[in-house]
């Protein structure tokens, strides 16, 4: 086990041999978790905060335009907006939906916060940033040139935590259930209960109730009009169409905490090594290829007409990044968004 000291010195040691080394990716190397190296900072560029996520968050809207940044191992969305219309009032997830940040928060994941100032050569950047009980990070919120420096300063010091100790503990979190053989799945009742679907948010439940994980529930779909495997490069032709045509789309990229969306258009597109990238001024999208393992056109039949959606799984079978058209319910799809999908 790495003491504070130690952990600490390994991780300066660490960013003088790496300087452009992503703190998630240095955490990983020294065997530690991103809130353990965050935790050695404090008294220094970290100030913990007390865990009223829904407090907190309810603020945000103070410090104006901000930087949302949600990811996961293979996916990295950035959003710049103000978060707006905060609701906290359901038991399953608390909600931001306003134009530029849309969330869907799962709070009962979220156990640690701490207010981050790191300095480097083009100066100081200050953020919110939240993590599960791994020490793994769920949310962080930066901010820009535009944001309110000051009511971000009032709002960490009104939320300071009592404990401003440098040591953090952490939990593992609880695996994914196994999946079980296909032999053991009501297949036929599966599939008419999804050619039954009448809205997308149905199908999570319906998943709980047949017992199947995400990947064998598409490949026991009712045929391959509602779950298609494609090439993953598809995902690149597609977002390279969608900018070309300037079709609105919608972007989710989530964890076990957080999802966040985009939705708009998207404009530069562009490979960096194994990652490919949306490099736009209020969106940024960065996808290590190297991690797809799945992506599947999925369609679910809804009362305003067939969603038809792109999802990319890990070597897992985990969720990377879903796309869709934008859509609102009561409207129908965007033809041009199931044009660019039956292209693929």
């Amino acid at each position: 086990m790495n003491t504070t000291t130690t952990l600490k010195n390994q991780w300066e040691a660490l960013k003088v041999s790496h300087p452009t080394l992503r703190i998630r990716n240095a955490a990983e190397q020294l065997g530690v978790s991103e809130a353990e190296l965050v935790a050695t900072q404090i008294g220094e560029t970290v100030t913990r905060l007390k865990p009223e996520f829904a407090s907190i968050l309810s603020e945000i809207e103070s410090i104006g335009k901000v930087m949302a940044l949600t990811r996961n191992a293979s996916c990295v969305h950035e959003r710049k907006g103000v978060y707006l219309n905060p609701d906290f009032s359901s038991p399953h997830a608390g909600l931001f939906v306003g134009e530029d940040i849309d969330l869907r928060i799962f709070l009962s994941t979220w156990d640690k916060a701490y207010a981050v100032s790191e300095t480097s050569e083009h100066g100081t950047r200050k953020s919110l940033q939240f993590f599960g009980k791994d020490g793994l990070a769920i949310h962080k919120i930066y901010l820009t040139p535009d944001s309110n420096e000051a009511a971000f300063d009032a709002l960490v010091e009104k939320y300071q935590s009592e404990n401003q100790e440098v040591t953090e503990t952490t939990t593992p979190v609880s695996a994914l259930p196994s999946e079980k053989p296909d032999t053991e799945i009501d297949v036929e009742g599966f599939q008419k209960a999804w050619v039954a679907l009448k809205d997308t948010h149905e199908f999570f439940g319906m998943l709980k109730k047949f017992g199947v994980t995400r990947t064998q529930a598409l490949r026991l779909a009712p045929n391959d009009y509602f779950a298609q495997p494609i090439a993953k490069e598809g995902i690149v032709t597609l977002l390279e169409a969608a900018a070309k045509q300037k079709l609105p789309i919608m972007v989710f990229v989530g964890n076990r905490g957080n999802i966040q969306i985009h939705t708009g258009t998207v404009r530069k597109t562009m490979w960096h090594g194994n990652w490919y990238n949306v490099m736009d001024p209020d969106f940024n999208l960065h996808l290590d290829m190297t991690k797809v393992a799945q992506t599947w056109i999925v369609r679910k039949p809804t009362e305003d007409g067939v969603v038809t959606a792109v999802e990319v799984f890990d070597e897992a079978g985990e969720i990377i990044v879903q796309f869709f058209g934008k859509r609102k319910p009561g409207i129908p799809e965007l033809q041009g968004w199931r044009g660019i999908v039956a292209g693929l």
